[in-house]
């Protein structure tokens, strides 16, 4: 599976529950870190916790396991590494603050739907 790919899956595990605001950002060639940044926002810790183990659980059912994983202690925000993509998952109040998008003001924001996946 490529990363573009992989993005994709992670976004319709957010979607089907129900995160707010997905948005997955092409950041090749911006950084090394990784090709993708997939972030999303829940609407309390919990829900936040909620949609991290949905991806760990959609992405480990077709065989690729998180490589490293930070932030399911506060739910503030939630870290899932796998390597050319990351997973941010956010309260509200907490993307409001480190405001990623705009940090990575220069990376494309893909156009993503449900019609996508």
């Amino acid at each position: 599976m490529d990363n573009k790919s992989l993005s994709l899956e992670v976004f319709k595990a957010l979607d089907d529950k129900k995160a707010h605001d997905i948005k997955v950002l092409d950041v090749k060639g911006i950084t090394s870190v990784a090709d993708y940044f997939v972030i999303a926002t829940g609407t309390s810790t919990k829900h936040a916790s909620s949609l991290a183990e949905s991806v760990e659980e959609a992405l480990g059912e077709i065989g690729l396991n998180v490589s490293h994983k930070e932030g399911y202690r506060t739910g503030e925000w939630i870290l899932l590494d796998y390597l050319d993509v990351v997973v941010h998952v956010f309260t509200n109040e907490t993307r409001e603050f480190y405001k990623l998008e705009k940090m990575w003001k220069d990376a494309e924001i893909l156009e993503v739907s449900v019609d996508t996946y």
